[in-house]
């Protein structure tokens, strides 16, 4: 869900990284200006599942918030300090797109997958030999990372006829997938065409 505070912990918490007292300093600053774009959005109710006239409004305030909170974050000397392997700047962008979606997924359903994914993507089955391979399936998952997805997580049993052994698996499958990226270079850009193209269909 918060992402990007929970980014911002791993680093005020971190054993090695960011002790000089410029990073404490920066993180501290950073803390209160992200509790306060936090606060901003959660007092914030929609868009929801049903049309209102408000909706345009409030989506306005939450690009105006997240934009303000990204030009105090894109500083340069914040920019230098955290460079983009931290993911700070690019979960920005994955806990605006919880705020943005939350309210109208929990009216569709409590149960939605909403936030980062971990989405089937092909499964193959690779038993050791023929003999165990009429014991249990051997499936072996390949899953994709999502930044941020709107879907459901499921669970899986497979069994083959006539052996008692179950196999469980768990995945998720995304309705809407996105990738939250602050810079692409042309090996992600055509990674993530792919992945799109293979969510549509």
């Amino acid at each position: 869900m918060f992402v990007h505070g929970k980014n911002i912990s791993q680093k005020e918490n971190h054993k090695t990284k960011y002790r000089d007292d410029e990073s404490r300093r920066y993180l501290a600053e950073i803390r209160l200006h992200y509790e306060q774009w936090k606060s901003a959005n959660q007092s914030l109710i929609g868009p929801g599942s049903k049309a209102h006239p408000n909706d345009l409004v409030i989506m306005d305030e939450r690009v105006k918030i997240l934009n303000d909170y990204k030009d105090f974050l894109d500083q340069q000397h914040y920019a230098a300090k955290f460079d983009s392997r931290s993911n700070l700047h690019s979960s920005v962008l994955e806990e605006f797109m919880y705020y943005l979606f939350r309210d109208l997924v929990q009216e569709i359903s409590p149960h939605a997958l909403l936030g980062k994914a971990h989405s089937f993507k092909d499964v193959f089955f690779r038993p050791p030999s023929y003999q165990e391979m009429l014991k249990k399936p051997y499936a072996l998952i390949e899953i994709k990372d999502h930044d941020f997805a709107i879907g459901v997580s499921v669970e899986t049993q497979m069994k083959c006829e006539g052996s008692p052994v179950v196999e469980t698996h768990n995945w998720d499958i995304p309705a809407v997938a996105i990738a939250c990226q602050t810079y692409l270079d042309k090996t992600m850009l055509q990674d993530i065409s792919t992945a799109a193209e293979q969510a549509q269909v």
